[in-house]
């Protein structure tokens, strides 16, 4: 089983290759504890929502760019939540106040548009070439973990490899993949 470190590292390497089930778990897991990173900088509920959600997409946007380095993921979460609640704290005092825009219009359709889905089947295509050019054993274990959603310890322990070595296998088989896909 996978300890709450591991398991929120996994979460945010799940985020950083787009998968938006892994984004859901980890918000279901970290939301009240950013929120009450947020709440405790603001002083204010509505202004701490919103610099979640804020914080949230940052984290969706970012995820590619946290390294797992010892240092807990929490802490990498808690500083972005913590920074974008001082900024807009800091970008409150000089705002203007906006009138309530209908609600009709806050709500977004959820699903990709004609643009977007053109988009991922462009990037599945290559990442799918990009898989191609690792070890076919790295590109199971790559599918597996963050496409079936199987934890490093389920890995280990399918493939009787140690679950650090399998980390480390991940974790150089997603800096492949990233300089592939940069190409």
């Amino acid at each position: 089983m996978n300890t709450p470190l591991s398991e929120i590292e996994d979460l945010i390497s799940r985020i950083a290759m787009g998968d938006r089930a892994a984004f859901r778990t980890l918000y279901g897991r970290t939301s009240a504890k950013l929120f009450g990173v947020c709440l405790r900088v603001l002083n204010d509920r509505g202004q701490a929502e919103e610099a979640l959600q804020e914080a949230y997409a940052k984290i969706w946007t970012r995820a590619g760019q946290y390294r797992v380095n010892g240092y807990s993921p929490m802490t990498w979460l808690i500083t972005l939540a913590r920074n974008t609640a001082v900024d807009k704290r800091r970008a409150s005092g000089s705002a203007r106040r906006y009138a309530p825009i209908d609600a009709a219009e806050l709500i977004a359709d959820p699903g990709p548009g004609p643009a977007q889905q053109a988009e991922a089947s462009d990037e599945s295509r290559a990442l799918h070439g990009c898989l191609s050019e690792l070890p076919p054993e790295r590109a199971e274990m790559v599918r597996r973990a963050y496409l079936d959603g199987f934890s490093y310890a389920e890995l280990a322990e399918a493939t009787g490899t140690k679950l650090n070595t399998v980390r480390t296998w991940l974790r150089r088989s997603l800096m492949q993949l990233r300089e592939c896909l940069g190409r």
